[in-house]
Parts: structure tokens; C-alpha cells; sequence
């Protein structure tokens, strides 16, 4: 049985499973700069090609699997001969045949089976703040599911769970970027009082790397959170500075914001689903547990990324004039 990994990652395979995603390309990069020969697990390798340049040639590969029940045989290949596994996927929402609990819950059910069938004693597994199998958000229910089944398999893999994300990619501060661009009053879906604890997605491929190199506790929930915690409208109002822009901020209420994302959730991409609103129901923060019993980035030795170090770096596209914008006095 293989124990977790401690020492020199020079040279170890690790499987990524969603290795193309916003984590799991930031993973990727740190994973291979830290000396691993890369396996990401994708559905179309063909689209994953970005990859390649994130190490030296041959270190970082792309391979198809599909985490469903009927291609397990795909999942089982793209593990065969690794020292590590990481569980990176996830939707933020459901759409035809992609639905929570197929994706989140029985996927994360099916990778660690198929890891503890070769030999691994643990998985890497990323959930999310607000994981709560009493949830009213099908999305937090599937989140607690997933994470559940992975220490019912294997009980000494690791959970992390960050807050809301920041980064080049992100769908949150980028998807309000985007309306601000096009909108003169922006809703604060609950009165905007929601708290988050926004954390940069670098730094959480640093603690997933950290994970995977035996440096977390075994059979131990990280809750992962930036240095500051921000309400909904103060998130807005950061997104509002880095983008130059001036907007009326309205008080939205729940149930009409529900309303709302009943027609919203038919787009293509969704500016906003009925899930989503029961998320913003509860906050975003690392819990107080987490924090007194090292169950943090501070536990990990990593120090969280402020949110106004980053955000400039890429809403600047959302201003009125791009880059060569000027701030207004």
C-alpha cells in the first residue's frame, strides 16, 4: 500500500483529475515546477493542449476520462502507475446529463474506489466552503456527499475547501466585471451582507501541491480562506474600483433574486441559478474550528494572497479603455 508522499517529488507521477479547470491549470503548473511528471485526466484531451508549456517536454500530459460509472475503465487507466491522486471537479452548475451528485458526489465516489483498488492509500480531494449535507443548495448537499464517500473509501485522504476564488479565470469577480462593463445598477442579491473570505487560486494549488507531497494531515477538512473577509457589496465595490467604474448598487432580495435566476439559468452560460441564490444564503468564512484546531493555510505554512494585490491584474479588461484606462480622481 503506498503511504503518503514525503520528500523529493522528483521524478513521481501524480494524477489531476479536472486538470484543465482554473484550479487545475494552476495546479498543474505548481505540481510540475515542484519536480512531478503530470497526469491530467480530462474529457477532451484535445482542448487541454495549454498544458504543455506548463512543464518541460513529456512532464505534463493530457489523457481522456469520463468519471462516470459506465467509462470507469477510463478512470482506472488514467491512475494506473501513480503515486498521487487529486479530485479537482466539480460544476458550478447543472446542465442536461452534467448534474451535481453524478459529477460531485458519485465521481468523487468512483475515483476513490478506483485509488484505494491500486494501492493508494489516499486521494487529494478539493470541495468548497459551505459543504453541508443540510444545506437548502443542491450544491453544498452534493459537496458533503462527495467529500463523505472519499473518507468512507479512503480515510486518510485529505479535503480542502476553499472560499470563493480570485484569478485570471475566475467565474465570480470576472462575471462581475462583466456586468459591470454593461449594467448602470448592479443587484446585491440579499442586500449584499453575504460574507466571503476571497482566496487567491494560486494559493490554493500551493496547499494541493502541499497535500499531495504528505505536508496536510491525514483524514483532516483544510478550510481555506484569504486574508480578509468581505461582504457581497464589498466584493462589488472592490470589482467597481479595479474596473474604473461607477454603478448603482441596489438591494435585491432573495426571493426575488430567485425569481430572476429561474430565467437566468436558461442561458448558455448562467449569469445566476435558483442554487446559486441558496447558496448566498450563508456565509463563505473559515469556520472558527478550522482556525483554533491549524486547519488553515496558516496549518499549511502558507500565507493567503490579499484580494486588492491581484484583482488590477486582470479586470482591467472591464474598464472603459482597457489598460490604457486612468483612474478616476
Amino acid at each position: 500500500m503506498s503511504a503518503p508522499l514525503n520528500g523529493s517529488s522528483q521524478g513521481k507521477l501524480v494524477t489531476v483529475f479536472g486538470g484543465s479547470g482554473f484550479v487545475g491549470r494552476q495546479l498543474v503548473r505548481t505540481l510540475a515546477r515542484r519536480g512531478w511528471r503530470v497526469r491530467a485526466a480530462v474529457r477532451r484531451p484535445d482542448l487541454a493542449g495549454s498544458l504543455q508549456p506548463c512543464g518541460t517536454p513529456g512532464q505534463v500530459v493530457a489523457v481522456q476520462a469520463n468519471i462516470r460509472r459506465e467509462h470507469a475503465w477510463s478512470v482506472e487507466r488514467a491512475m494506473q502507475g501513480s503515486d498521487a491522486v487529486v479530485n479537482l471537479v466539480g460544476l458550478l452548475a447543472q446542465s442536461g446529463k452534467q448534474n451535481f451528485n453524478d459529477v460531485m458526489n458519485d465521481g468523487a465516489h468512483l475515483i476513490a474506489e478506483t485509488a484505494r483498488a491500486l494501492g493508494l492509500e489516499q486521494i487529494v480531494h478539493v470541495s468548497a466552503i459551505g459543504a453541508d449535507a443540510g444545506s437548502t443548495s443542491s450544491y453544498a448537499r452534493a459537496k458533503a456527499a462527495g467529500e463523505a464517500v472519499v473518507f468512507d473509501v479512503l480515510p486518510k485522504s485529505v479535503v480542502l475547501r476553499p472560499s470563493v476564488m480570485f484569478g485570471p479565470d475566475d467565474d465570480f469577480f470576472n462575471k462581475l466585471g462583466f456586468l459591470a462593463s454593461l449594467s448602470p445598477v448592479l443587484p446585491l442579491i440579499g442586500g449584499g451582507k453575504t460574507r466571503f473570505q476571497p482566496v487567491f487560486v494560486r494559493d490554493v494549488a500551493e496547499a494541493i501541491a502541499d497535500a499531495v507531497e504528505g505536508k496536510a494531515a491525514a483524514g483532516t477538512v483544510y478550510e481555506l480562506g484569504g486574508p480578509e473577509v468581505k461582504t457581497f457589496r464589498e466584493c462589488v465595490e472592490a470589482v467597481l474600483a479595479a474596473t474604473h467604474r461607477k454603478r448603482l448598487l441596489v438591494p435585491l432580495p432573495f426571493p426575488l433574486a430567485k425569481f430572476q435566476a429561474k430565467f437566468l439559468q436558461l442561458l448558455p452560460n448562467p449569469l445566476l441559478t435558483e442554487d446559486q441564490v441558496e447558496l448566498l444564503k450563508s456565509d463563505n468564512v473559515v469556520s472558527a474550528a478550522a482556525t483554533a484546531e491549524g486547519r488553515t493555510f496558516a496549518g499549511l505554512g502558507i500565507e493567503p494572497t490579499s484580494i486588492e494585490a491581484e484583482l488590477d491584474a486582470y479586470l482591467w479588461r472591464f474598464r472603459p479603455h482597457g489598460q490604457f484606462d486612468r483612474k478616476p480622481a
